[in-house]
């Protein structure tokens, strides 16, 4: 993801609030960046990459178009399958916990478990972004392979899988093995949804795709054009289901459509078919034998 421009000034700090810096955390440094572009906007790099956006006092602010992506599959999917005061919401892939904040607000009730690999890290975010308290947002530290092993089946209604290093998602989360691990945490009407970043050749997403479509009977994904049209490296968010996904009724499609093409970077939605015709040429990744 490209780097945001800033102008060198610095901005008067609020007292008891985020502090710009470099901070040591257990798996290398993070650095916290007021956004000069955003009234009380700050972005969250880890290791020299960008990772989260945060704008305080509003959890519905969300500036990276992948995370709006992810809520314009996930919201209608849960008006058709799910109890919006029951949710239970895992987050593989911690951050700034922007899309944990997003849908704590717009469902008060959901009970959001985010896992996050760096502990000091957690600190620092609980620290600096007015999180809800648990259990609306509860951050578990953990390794998210490890800890997606420990959950009970059926005891999930949403996985969101936004675990990178660097550019990549590390290999152990995008096996065809992991990716029946996670569904088989989810309950009656459950949705898996990955944000996949990949280069300019697709192969990685193509895997993915293919791990998705042979565990789930319901796909869809969520890119922009150029992207899928290997112009440049990007995010493709990719979703599965046992349940037939909202999005595959035409009202609904041209919803979601209006909705996707309204951000800086315009993206389609892509039903079943497309999913598994783009994962075709592909095979699943297996976990090492």
């Amino acid at each position: 993801m490209a780097k945001r421009r800033r102008t060198p000034k610095k901005k008067q700090q609020v007292e008891g609030g985020p502090v710009e810096g470099v901070y040591e955390i257990s798996t290398g440094t993070a650095e916290l960046i007021e956004d000069d572009y955003t009234p009380n906007g700050w972005v969250l790099e880890i290791n020299g990459m960008e990772s989260s956006h945060i704008v305080l006092g509003d959890p519905r602010a969300l500036d990276f178009e992948y995370m709006r992506w992810l809520a314009a599959v996930i919201e209608p999917h849960v008006d058709a399958h799910l109890d919006p005061a029951k949710l239970r919401i895992t987050h593989l892939g911690g951050g700034a916990c922007s899309m944990a904040r997003y849908l704590a607000d717009v469902y008060p009730s959901s009970r959001n478990t985010v896992v996050e690999l760096d502990a000091k890290l957690a600190d620092y975010v609980r620290e600096w972004f007015e999180l809800p308290k648990a259990p609306l947002v509860k951050i578990r530290v953990g390794e998210a392979r490890a800890v997606t092993a420990t959950l009970a089946p059926a005891s999930r209604d949403v996985i969101i899988r936004d675990v990178f290093s660097g550019y990549i998602t590390p290999a152990p989360l995008t096996t065809l093995e992991f990716t029946e691990m996670a569904a088989k945490t989810l309950d009656v009407g459950g949705l898996y949804i990955i944000n996949c970043g990949d280069n300019r050749d697709l192969a990685g997403a193509r895997a993915e795709a293919a791990a998705i479509s042979r565990v789930f009977e319901h796909t869809a994904a969520v890119a922009d054009p150029a992207m899928l049209k290997g112009r440049r490296r990007g995010n493709i968010i990719i979703a599965g289901s046992h349940s037939p996904l909202p999005l595959e009724g035409e009202a609904v499609t041209a919803a979601i459509s209006k909705r996707l093409l309204g951000g800086g970077v315009p993206a389609q939605y892509k039903d079943d078919a497309w999913v598994r015709d783009f994962a075709r040429p592909a095979s699943p990744r297996h976990d090492p034998v």
